[in-house]
């Protein structure tokens, strides 16, 4: 397995998802075509029989990377499913067996504002059909303390679900800690462990965890295939989002995917197999990277020093506009935040949850290292970001022709914390534009602008250039409508700096707007 996808590229964004390893994809094979075990699993026949047999056998292998029994372990769609059913199932149910120790009080669930949207869309289902949630905002290092959970329970809270490892920091929270207060209230645990499982040791039965959800791709298995695990006492109030043929124990109807399934249970099995040496060895290239970024101007750490997922590192670049950034590390493949929210151009909640304003939130790249990362990948790595980072920093402080700010009018519009902000500064001679200078922060397209506009303009009349304004700079530039609004603050800024007084040169007369 190589790290990179061509020559060009690393790939550094492994907490979105990992490339099948190569015994996976062989043994899926097995059970696609004629010639292999491709019956359903739910058949009596020989066909039927082998194929459930697979099936088992990878349950085995799944359940044995959390300690649980094989039993179980309900197969899903992945991670975002499990945790449906885990959240939805659980809570209707137990309000179906009328199981609130609050009486007329609605039952109750607690979550954290930094949880996978997988995790909090169904809380607010929840409180859609007239349940309570409370989310609670981390601590220190993005960390919900015990002390907050026991603080949140109520006599008629029967869920709280805590992800193990976040997402976007790789902040690994106390789940014992969690399901030791959940035991003694009463409460379930459901933990999302999809970026901790097959990285970090779990044992459910040990922890006293209620349920837990994890993923095959994030492990090096295949998309499309997940697990929920369920301790048997939590099983029989727990409410199927799915009907029809009661697969699953009932729980979770629908046609088992062998290949996917077999797929799943070989990766957990290499998954235990390679993760104390392969944690021990990200963690020292995780190390490696950070020192290699921390001196870069404005560098500042989302991660946690301690108690962090080993392969995952989330740095923020204060003053750096964070798509642009993104943009130009061309030769890495990494995410800004989530990948679930990486095509978006709102900051990460995660990271405004644990205190970060929003123009920091914005400037984040998460690094998340996986098994064919090499310390000559993170080399490069730090290169390309020391490249990309010294750039943008000269185009927020100086942009181009920035030897023209001497005596020049300025204008600017916009503001760092809304994403967009530029100034223009504009010299005259003789009713004609003699030089012209910008700084800016924002996405690419705004800078582009910025720095066309900054080489078209000397030379041109004065006040009006007649390079027209943020609608015509879209269509000459073929760039995306949604960007105007961004190039509305271009226009607002260059109009201030064409509409500033003028401070004469030596030796020459006011210009006249």
């Amino acid at each position: 397995m190589s790290s990179t996808h061509d020559n060009d590229t690393i790939y550094l964004d492994y907490a979105a998802t990992t490339p099948v390893d190569p015994l996976v994809a062989a043994r899926m094979a097995e059970c696609l075509t004629a010639d292999g075990v491709f019956g359903n699993p739910a058949s009596t026949h020989r066909y039927g029989r082998e194929a459930r047999a697979r099936v088992e056998a990878a349950r085995a292998q799944v359940a044995a990377l959390i300690g649980a029994r094989s039993g179980d372990v309900i197969f899903t769609s992945g991670a975002t499913e499990a945790n449906n059913l885990a959240i939805l199932g659980l809570v209707r149910g137990a309000r179906a067996a009328g199981a609130s120790a609050g009486g007329a009080q609605p039952l109750h669930v607690i979550s954290a504002r930094t949880e996978h949207k997988a995790v909090l869309d169904p809380c607010r289902q929840l409180e859609r059909e007239g349940f309570a949630v409370t989310l609670l905002t981390p601590a220190d290092e993005g960390r919900v303390t015990p002390e907050q959970l026991r603080a949140a329970l109520r006599p008629e809270t029967v869920l709280v679900s805590l992800m193990h490892a976040n997402n976007e920091t790789g902040a690994i929270q106390d789940i014992a800690a969690y399901a030791a207060l959940c035991r003694a209230h009463g409460a379930a645990l459901h933990v999302d462990a999809a970026q901790s499982a097959g990285k970090l040791p779990i044992d459910v039965r040990a922890l006293g965890i209620a349920l837990l959800s994890f993923t095959a791709h994030k492990l090096y298995g295949p998309k499309g295939i997940g697990a929920l695990y369920v301790e048997p006492s939590r099983r029989v109030v727990l409410q199927p989002l799915m009907f029809g043929g009661g697969h699953e124990r009932g729980v979770r109807s629908g046609t088992l995917a062998v290949h996917q399934i077999v797929g799943f249970g070989t990766a957990c099995e290499l998954a235990a197999r390679q993760m104390g040496a392969e944690a021990s060895r990200q963690a020292v290239l995780r190390e490696q990277l950070w020192a290699g970024i921390r001196a870069l101007p404005g560098a500042l750490l989302n991660s946690p020093v301690r108690d962090c997922l080993p392969g995952v590192l989330n740095v923020s670049f204060a003053g750096i506009e964070g798509e642009s950034l993104l943009l130009g590390l061309s030769e890495l493949a990494l995410a800004s935040g989530s990948a679930c929210n990486s095509d978006s151009d709102e900051p990460s909640y995660v990271l405004r949850a644990i205190g970060r304003d929003r123009e920091t939130a914005q400037s984040a790249l998460r690094f998340s290292l996986g098994r064919s990362t090499g310390a000559a990948d993170i080399e490069r790595a730090i290169a390309a970001v020391a490249r990309e980072v010294g750039r943008l920093h000269v185009r927020a402080q100086g942009g181009v022709g920035a030897e023209a700010e001497a005596g020049a009018s300025s204008g600017e519009a916009g503001a760092r914390e809304t994403g967009t902000w530029v100034r223009f500064m504009l010299k005259a001679a003789n009713g004609r534009i003699a030089s012209a200078s910008h700084q800016a922060y924002g996405c690419p397209q705004t800078l582009a602008v910025c720095e066309w506009l900054a080489v078209q303009l000397p030379g041109r009349p004065w006040p009006d250039p007649g390079l027209g304004g943020a609608l015509d700079w879209v269509r000459r530039m073929s760039l995306p409508a949604d960007r105007l609004t961004r190039l509305l603050v271009v226009e607002d800024a260059l109009r201030a700096a064409l509409g500033a007084p003028q401070r004469p040169e030596a030796g020459q007369g006011t210009i006249k707007n």
